[in-house]
């Protein structure tokens, strides 16, 4: 891999030295520098010439500033005549930016994604999207992975022979349906309908719960209201244990505390999309490396391979 060059930018520089690892290539610097009038400057401090350029960035918090930050690498990598720059986005924020459900509402998600084209883009790697119509936001190549495989491994090592994959709404169950097949398990799903951001009813759950061993699996958490919701059901339901499983735990505002403290979940699963820092997570919370899967898609997408090859056995 001689004509690579992988940078990262602030969001998650462990995710990004993980992924180099896997490649064993270097992770080469990048300087960023904020002047008096709160503008950024960012430098890649290494040979981008002719070179398959790759730029590590989750949209993470605080989104904005991590944001701008990738657009200006975008360019300064196009300056640099790379050959072409891969952004690696494994957590695309404005992903549930993806209709216009109200009077003059952005779509941010289709908005976001032509500033990413606009400022260099030649391709996107990206990682379980909020929806599948957000793929085409883009007006170039995207490599969409999942994290099934990860977290389905992860789930092997218990009995399943009493248990359900539970999706929290039916925008989710496609997924959840895949998941559950990888597992050799039934689906259920919940019956939801938001009302605000932070405001959720889920009014049933369709399928057979009732003392069943649950897996509760969604694309993401942040505040956690959709699952306290669907506990509430599956209490109802008098099910047996939950585990909960996403693939990008935000878990912001004391999240990851509510969960836990739900008396039926025994476990709560994500990835490493999210950066989570030492003092956010607890005694119930297992985070898995997606690094490796990344890695491995980075590494085909160079070599001129498939990368939904990666997914034909699943």
């Amino acid at each position: 891999m001689r004509d690579i060059a992988v940078f990262s930018g602030s969001a998650h520089p462990e995710l990004a030295a993980e992924i180099c690892e896997h490649l064993a290539v270097p992770l080469h610097p990048v300087r960023v520098k904020r002047f008096a009038n709160d503008c950024i400057e960012v430098q890649l401090q290494a040979n981008c010439r002719e070179r398959d350029v790759f730029v590590i960035q989750p949209l993470v918090p605080p989104v904005q500033e991590n944001l701008v930050e990738l657009l200006l690498m975008l360019d300064a990598a196009r300056g640099a005549s790379a050959a072409r720059t891969t952004v690696v986005m494994p957590h695309y924020a404005y992903a549930r930016s993806d209709k216009k459900d109200a009077p003059r509402v952005s779509i941010g998600g289709r908005l976001v994604a032509d500033l990413l084209v606009a400022a260099g883009a030649s391709r996107v790697l990206t990682m379980t999207l909020h929806s599948p119509q957000v793929h085409g936001f883009f007006s170039v190549p995207v490599d969409h992975l999942h994290a099934l495989r990860e977290l389905a491994a992860h789930f092997r090592q218990y009995d399943l022979s009493n248990t359900v994959v539970v999706s929290p709404d039916l925008g989710n169950a496609k997924e959840a349906a895949s998941f559950a097949r990888l597992l050799g398990v039934g689906v259920a799903a919940g019956a939801k309908q938001r009302f605000s951001d932070s405001k959720v009813a889920i009014s049933s759950v369709i399928g057979d719960v009732a003392g069943k061993d649950v897996i509760v699996l969604d694309d993401e958490i942040a505040r956690g209201t959709t699952v306290i919701e669907l506990l509430d059901r599956l209490r109802e339901l008098k099910v047996n244990s939950v585990r909960v499983a996403c693939t990008h735990g935000l878990f912001s505002d004391g999240a990851i505390d509510r969960l836990a403290a739900q008396p039926e979940v025994e476990e709560i699963v994500c990835t490493n999309t999210v950066p989570l820092p030492q003092d956010k997570r607890g005694p119930k919370l297992k985070v898995l490396s997606i690094a490796p899967a990344l890695a491995e898609a980075m590494r085909r997408i160079h070599d001129g391979e498939s990368v939904s090859a990666l997914f034909d056995n699943h």
